[in-house]
């Protein structure tokens, strides 16, 4: 299922979205509810029925089910019902999706799949303050599709949650923060999640980046050509505003993809590397980025390796 992804062009701003449902208990006298999500194509590996489970002893949370074979690998369940709070219609035939990101294989149980959509990031709106709060920042996108609202999950944070360990301290390396001081390179940082914005800037600040923070590529974008018109007004380089751009790839409105295309096709801005930093660069989708060229990609699994790898990038910009 996953392999329609590559179907989409690079940079073009799309995205395909498994529609799934989870439909809660009703109250006396009512119908199930139904509550719509979404989830990446690129994420998911497959959708089945649900398997035998073996029970995992000592799990750290009662949303984590058991476990499953598939092909030789063994991949934990959870009840996604668990994890957004609803308590989920236990009839019918629920399905499973099988998700791989950040080089981990998770499995989510849900009532049912409805369907494939193909859309633009630009439909996607960025989720309010309120429901962020509301829902613990577990949403990372709201889209209205066939006169329903359908929420975009943050399945990484949500697999964080279950495994405090996932969240460890990166160490910096005393000759890395020397080599990052030395220049005080300025990263703008593109990430929708909270959580991993936060996580990305301190790891860079720690570094001795100085990090402007975006929560999406056209936030990012409007921030680039800000600095570009005082460039061109001040007679400076835009190196004198920005060294380097790290930017996730799912982010609503503009994602990371279009991001990098729009800096590289212009003349001015073609001269900052761009390394894109998310859960699902794989070797299958790797060609993506590269197409629209990205200097750098790195999975957000490899993060205590990034400060090195953004410096490379600058050291290297900076030498031509």
């Amino acid at each position: 299922m996953a392999q329609t992804n590559i179907l989409l062009e690079s940079g073009t701003n799309e995205l395909e979205i498994v529609e799934f449902y989870i439909d809660e208990i009703p109250r006396e006298g009512e119908e199930p509810h139904r509550c719509y999500y979404g989830i990446n194509v690129a994420k998911v590996l497959e959708i089945i029925r649900l398997p035998a489970l073996t029970d995992m002893p000592d799990a750290s949370d009662p949303a984590v089910m058991g476990a499953f074979d598939l092909r030789s690998e063994i991949i934990p369940l959870i009840d996604l019902s668990l994890r957004v709070r609803k308590r989920r219609f236990d009839e019918g035939s629920p399905k499973v999706i099988v998700t791989e990101f950040n080089r981990i294989t998770t499995a989510f149980l849900v009532s049912g799949v409805t369907r494939i959509h193909r859309i633009s990031w630009e439909e996607v709106e960025a989720p309010s303050k309120q429901v962020s709060s509301l829902t613990e920042n577990s949403i990372t996108g709201v889209v209205k599709l066939e006169g329903r609202i359908v929420f975009l999950l943050d399945l990484e944070k949500i697999v964080a949650d279950l495994n405090p360990s996932m969240r460890r301290e990166v160490e910096i390396e005393a000759d890395l923060v020397q080599r990052v001081t030395k220049r005080t390179p300025k990263a703008l940082l593109a990430d929708d999640s909270t959580m991993i914005r936060r996580m990305l800037s301190k790891v860079l600040e720690d570094a001795g980046f100085k990090v402007t923070r975006s929560i999406n590529g056209k936030m990012a974008w409007e921030q680039i050509n800000q600095w570009k018109a005082m460039a061109e007004d001040e007679g400076k380089h835009i190196t004198d505003f920005v060294n380097v751009v790290v930017s996730d790839i799912e982010m609503p409105v503009m994602d990371g993809h279009n991001l990098t295309k729009r800096i590289k096709d212009d003349p001015m801005l073609r001269r900052i590397p761009v390394i894109l930093c998310s859960s699902i660069i794989t070797d299958t989708l790797r060609h993506k980025g590269e197409s629209v060229g990205a200097d750098d990609q790195i999975s957000k699994a490899e993060v205590q390796d990034l400060p090195a790898r953004v410096l490379r990038l600058v050291e290297s910009f900076q030498s031509e």
